[in-house]
């Protein structure tokens, strides 16, 4: 009788995409907690658990990887299908904005905040594009083998991503006090749509560098495994580029009558 061979197959198992997972759970509880439901306390302890939860997960996920994978250099391929799919979500909301901006274009006037400015704008875009080039030499450096250097530049990223954001939620906080809160009119609902949607991206981007910078800085990331630069790289620059997509919205299109 001929003999079947049976192949055993090995699974991994990994405890870190799990916590992941539940630090993107209380993400969303701890924000219900700490707005809608008008529990602060609550809100900001759920918050601390999301920052523990997200910063062991991918820690732990990000050395098992480079300790024991195999860097397939499938992570860029997987990087640009992801943006196909952000695409589709901005494109969304520019749908919702001219839509708004047509129907409404009688009142649209009277919608724009008189503390707007749209040189903002021009400094936050200055940012991004700083950023983008010191991510360029941080991954020029580390395929040169240059592991000081390389960090050193993801560090100036992060900061300037960082700025970005901080100044960001300035200019939200001063529109909001001029009037101009999210929900009072079209004009509002889609600005605030935009530049928030866009602004949690460069929040994702932070926590990407905060993982490479780890990496970097304790040895883990050998030089042939690029993949994980090659990805970041990719991710920040649709990053940058869709923030003049939004900003030529947001503050052109929209701030004028």
């Amino acid at each position: 009788m001929a003999q079947v061979a049976i192949h055993h197959v090995e699974h991994e198992t990994s405890p870190w995409p799990l916590l992941i997972g539940l630090g993107v759970l209380l993400t969303a509880l701890a924000l219900l907690a700490y707005f809608p439901w008008q529990m602060p306390v609550l809100g900001i302890v759920l918050g601390g658990g999301v920052l523990a939860l997200l910063a062991g997960g991918f820690a732990g996920w990000a050395r098992e990887f480079f300790k024991h994978g195999t860097d397939e250099g499938l992570g860029t391929i997987a990087v640009a299908a992801f943006i196909v799919s952000e695409v589709m979500i901005f494109g969304t909301l520019f749908a919702a904005f001219w839509e708004g901006r047509w129907a409404h274009a009688d009142q649209w006037a009277s919608f724009i905040p008189a503390e707007l400015d749209a040189t903002f704008a021009v400094r936050l875009t200055l940012i991004l594009w700083a950023s983008s080039a010191t991510l360029v030499l941080a991954q020029q450096a580390f395929e040169r083998g240059n592991r000081g250097f390389a960090q050193v530049w993801v560090v100036a990223t992060f900061a300037l991503g960082l700025l970005f954001v901080v100044l960001h939620v300035n200019e939200w906080r001063h529109l909001a006090h001029g009037g101009f809160r999210l929900g009072d009119n079209i004009y509002a609902t889609t600005f605030y749509g935009l530049t928030g949607v866009h602004t949690s991206h460069v929040i994702v981007g932070l926590a990407i560098f905060l993982v490479l910078f780890g990496v970097l800085a304790s040895g883990l990331m050998k030089s042939k495994q690029i993949t994980l630069f090659r990805g970041a790289s990719l991710y920040w620059h649709f990053v940058d580029i869709m923030w003049l997509l939004v900003a030529a919205n947001a503050y052109l299109v929209g701030g004028s009558a």
